[in-house]
């Protein structure tokens, strides 16, 4: 990457000639820092040369034109005056754009409360306003004038049912935010982009030869641990932030591999220009960090090392979005062999007794024991295969209050910070993934498998429903959606009732059990206890709530993609359902959330294309046609051919063909690019294909008798 100061991906704000040619003309960046753009040029230097220009009413231009005038002035003896305004200072330009957001934030406050206190018919009148895409002058207007009646008459003043303001809400979500279509490039540079402190000040060198902006690699170190890490948190993070700080190449807690494969991740949550190799393309983004992290690991020693195991599950998370490679299962499964060689997990037992270590090296080898855990049952059990690690062999992190007391902050927004509840978080996780290590192992393993895992203890799905609840109930009231925690706690809910769908709808070894596909519409279970199909809509609803509440705090743009699985699968069990709605507030909510996680990945857009097809499968259109909805979800859904044609989603089916390669997905109509719609374990399938390849490994474990 070049060490070129920041600039927006195509699609952002121009860049004038001036500024442009402030870029190319400063001198280089020294090491660690960001390249520093020098003040604009005088107004009669961007200009014509006018005639000598009167003295501005303007007091900053005024106060501006006392400077010293700059030679091409003297040349021409011409009023030399600058507008600091223009300005591309940091300081400068950040109270310029802080004004800005200071403007539009008052607008999104007094529309907030224009849409609670007001009475039904102003609160519609304002959504037909901005549904008209009207400009932000005329909504402000609307609102002032709405405001004023309202403070003279307090008669209009009308409490609002929560059903009614929740409705709104949701209405809110899909057409204000993040939109109700994918959030393709950034459009302006953000206030946040340009004065930001990132809370993780770490240096480049000598961990990288990417770049050696320090500044920049702090940044994607900052969203890595503020978005990514917190879900499975498989290496400690004041461990790895102290060693890489201290920059001593031959640290056993940090080493270039495993910072490249951090940084490599942390694009896929940045809008930085640095982010990608190729502009706007996001395929690109992190990609050189990719580069480097292979090229390091090719290189690296053959004996299995902590920070070893630790980046090759970090490049699983890399290959499992790029879609282009079958790479993500190789990784996992190397990542479990050097678990297993290491002693932190299988039935070898530790390498040492935990006191035998150093404190660093005991947090280490806990978290990344139990981190290892938690990924392998997320990533089998959500594609319906038996977990491979049975038993970790390291004692559980004790719960922190300390830890659970630090703050999480959403950066490089500026949203309210939450407690990070971690020590709590990462344990209940761990219950839970020892739950779903028991749902895979007893729902998902043939007999042949269960050969090469060893014994199994096979339960009821009953039974294991009831474990789960079991579980839900004793969560803590810390965690309780009603304090609106961070978001790794709202991911932990989604994995609860993704679990629920994953046991109740899914393909299982028992013939008894019949999936619901296109093919087989009817559902069946041995058990009677639970209706499945109405287990299976209320974890969707479920789903769908707290993907409400988590675009409502923090937003969804940089939502972990453990969301978009979790999403996905409530869509599809919604599709599924006799009773299917496509106007329901849980789909529509659900579906504009998608279409803006989706769009940040070459997986996600192939997803996506998926599931607009199966939704147009279910014929929905005339329904559609006669709604209220936006009209970019109307184009989405409508499955009438005049609705068809060039739509900003058809690129969504490139790389499809990859799919087409294989015999088992022939046939399908024209190709999956025009198929007419999958059920959800068919869904699932291709989702594991997509990212992950497909998984050999039982079948070569059972071949090596191992």
């Amino acid at each position: 990457m070049s060490n070129r100061y920041r600039q927006p991906v195509p699609g952002s704000s121009p860049i004038s000639d001036d500024q442009e040619n402030d870029l190319e003309h400063s001198p280089p960046a020294e090491k660690g820092t960001w390249k520093k753009r020098v003040s604009t040029a005088c107004l009669a230097s961007v200009q014509p040369p006018p005639p000598p220009p009167p003295l501005s009413n303007n007091p900053q231009t005024n106060s501006a034109a006392a400077h010293p005038p700059c030679t091409n002035c003297q040349t021409f003896k011409r009023v030399c005056i600058f507008d600091e305004s223009l300005d591309q200072r940091r300081r400068v330009a950040a109270k310029r754009t802080a004004d800005e957001l200071s403007y539009h934030r008052d607008l999104l406050t007094d529309l907030f409360k224009l849409v609670r206190e007001a009475n039904e018919s102003h609160a519609l009148h304002l959504l037909t306003i901005i549904r008209h895409n009207a400009p932000a002058e005329e909504i402000r207007a609307y609102i002032n004038t709405t405001l004023d009646s309202l403070r003279s008459d307090s008669d209009s003043f009308q409490p609002k049912k929560e059903e009614t303001v929740a409705k709104l809400e949701d209405v809110r979500q899909i057409l204000n935010v993040e939109g109700s279509t994918p959030v393709f490039r950034r459009k302006v540079m953000d206030i946040h982009y340009l004065c930001d402190e990132a809370p993780c000040d770490v240096p480049a060198e000598p961990w990288t030869t990417v770049t050696r902006d320090g500044d920049l690699v702090s940044h994607l170190v900052s969203l890595y641990f503020a978005w990514n890490w917190p879900f499975s948190a498989f290496l400690d993070k004041e461990v790895f932030l102290k060693h890489m700080r201290r920059a001593e190449a031959g640290s056993e807690f940090c080493s270039s591999f495993l910072v490249n494969a951090v940084l490599s991740n942390a694009c896929y949550f940045s809008e930085f220009s640095e982010a990608y190799v190729v502009p706007g393309d996001i395929s690109s983004k992190g990609s050189d960090f990719l580069a480097e992290a292979e090229r390091l690991r090719d290189e690296g020693p053959s004996q299995p090392s902590l920070a070893g195991l630790q980046g090759t599950l970090l490049l699983y998370e890399r290959y499992a979005m790029s879609r282009e490679d079958d790479l993500g299962y190789i990784m996992l499964h190397q990542a479990i062999r050097m678990g297993e060689s290491l002693g932190l997990v299988g039935s070898t037992g530790p390498r040492m007794a935990s006191g035998e270590l150093s404190q660093d090296m005991d947090i280490s080898c806990k978290r990344t024991a139990w981190g290892l855990f938690n990924v392998d049952t997320i990533v089998h059990t959500g594609f319906l295969r038996p977990s491979l690690i049975d038993h970790v062999n390291m004692a559980r992190i004790d719960r922190s209050p300390l830890e659970d007391q630090s703050l999480w902050r959403p950066y490089p927004t500026h949203r309210e910070a939450r407690p990070s509840l971690l020590s709590v978080y990462f344990d209940e996780a761990c219950n839970l993934s020892t739950i779903a290590r028991d749902i895979s192992r007893s729902m998902f393993a043939d007999h042949r498998v269960s050969t090469a895992l060893g014994p199994i203890h096979r339960q009821s799905r009953e039974a294991l429903y009831d474990r789960l609840r079991h579980w839900h109930d004793l969560l803590p009231e810390d965690l309780d959606v009603r304090y609106r925690p961070a978001p790794h706690i709202l991911l932990l809910k989604m994995r609860y009732n993704t679990l629920i769908i994953n046991l109740f709808s899914c393909i299982s070894s028992d013939p008894s059990f019949e999936p619901n596909t296109p093919e087989s519409p009817s559902r069946h279970t041995p058990d009677t206890k639970y209706n499945a199909w109405e287990v299976t809509a209320s974890a969707a609803q479920e789903i769908a709530a707290l993907t409400r509440l988590h675009r409502r705090e923090f937003g969804i743009s940089r939502a972990h993609p453990f969301a978009m699985y979790a999403i996905n699968l409530a869509l599809f069990t919604m599709l599924e359902q006799d009773a299917f709605d496509v106007l329901d507030d849980d789909f529509l909510t659900l579906a504009s959330a998608f279409s803006v996680v989706a769009s940040r990945s070459a997986l996600g857009r192939n997803l996506f294309h998926i599931f607009r097809q199966s939704v147009r499968g279910k014929a929905q259109g005339y329904r559609i046609r006669k709604s209220e909805i936006p009209d970019d979800l109307k184009e989405l859904f409508d499955e009438d051919p005049a609705s068809k044609g060039c739509h900003r989603f058809d690129e969504y089916a490139e790389g499809l063909e990859k799919l087409n390669q294989k015999d088992k997905y022939r046939g399908i109509g024209g190709g999956l690019q025009d198929y007419p719609g999958l059920g959800l374990s068919d869904m699932l399938d291709r989702y594991e294909s997509l990212s992950l390849g497909k998984d050999e490994v039982l079948a070569e474990r059972y071949l090596l008798g191992c």
